[in-house]
């Protein structure tokens, strides 16, 4: 049986592709940085330890064994060009039949973004491409937001009074399984929200009641991206942050639509379940 091969296979998103495939009863191959990565992994994936960085001859290798190729940009990578393209030039030398590429919503109209860069190469090529352009994922608040949350009480994000309606990335996870396996979906791309559009203050609200604890709301972008930067992260990430929540400010994230239901037949995850699901990570 030919493999979806899955970048990001114990991120976020990519754990989500990798179970919801695995359920859809595909052989995956999953992208690990190292070997001991491979313990974070479901049962039935199949681990390959893989790099951006590698030569051509070594990416040929990483992709044998698959027909498929769930694609997505790391945090850290900005100049996709050198560390990404590599790998598209690879999956055509494969033979992939489809690119599953996790995009970034609005993508189309914000050049700014490594995403961008990477569909007009896909499509510059022709390649069989299908992109996801989701929201903002619930899963910022459990992971990058979570510390200030759980010890400080605070949501701090520069989001100003828009809204947002985020969507989980456990359903990217099912929308990517249902566009591997289903057809019609090559060339095709898809804006994933949630079905709520909510304000950092109902989330903070909601998050209030839920974990029984006061929940804030409060920084400025220049606050925002100072703590960033001293965190360690590089000018051009704060340059992308800069720049998505500029975008998020004009309420383009705010619309919620019912493409998770309509791809996977099933309802987008709440925000209220998400926050049920992780309660332990900011109590």
């Amino acid at each position: 049986m030919q493999a979806v091969f899955v970048t990001g296979a114990t991120g976020t998103v990519g754990s989500a592709v990798v179970s919801h495939l695995l359920g859809r009863g595909q052989r995956v191959i999953a992208a690990v940085r190292r070997a001991e990565d491979a313990e974070l992994l479901p049962s039935g994936a199949e681990p390959r330890q893989f790099d951006f960085d590698a030569d051509s001859e070594t990416l040929d290798r990483s992709l044998a064994g698959a027909d498929r190729l769930f694609l997505m940009r790391p945090p850290a990578i900005a100049d996709v060009a050198t560390h990404l393209f590599p790998l598209v030039e690879a999956s055509r030398r494969a033979g992939i039949a489809q690119i599953v590429f996790l995009s970034l919503q609005g993508v189309q109209a914000n050049r700014a973004t490594p995403h961008h860069a990477v569909e007009a190469h896909l499509r510059r090529l022709d390649a069989p491409y299908t992109f996801l352009r989701p929201n903002f994922f619930m899963q910022n608040l459990s992971t990058t937001y979570a510390d200030e949350i759980r010890e400080h009480g605070r949501i701090f994000v520069p989001a100003g009074r828009s809204r947002t309606a985020f969507i989980d990335a456990r359903d990217i996870g099912a929308v990517a399984a249902a566009v591997f396996t289903g057809p019609g979906h090559l060339r095709r791309a898809y804006t994933l929200s949630g079905e709520q559009g909510l304000s950092y203050a109902e989330v903070a609200r909601t998050m209030t009641e839920i974990l029984g604890r006061p929940i804030t709301y409060p920084p400025s972008e220049q606050e925002y991206l100072a703590a960033l930067a001293a965190r360690g992260w590089p000018a051009d990430y704060l340059a992308v942050q800069r720049t998505i929540y500029r975008v998020v400010r004009l309420n383009v994230s705010a619309l919620p639509n019912h493409a998770v239901r309509r791809l996977t037949g099933a309802p987008a995850t709440s925000f209220a379940d998400f926050v049920r699901d992780h309660r332990h990570v900011w109590t």
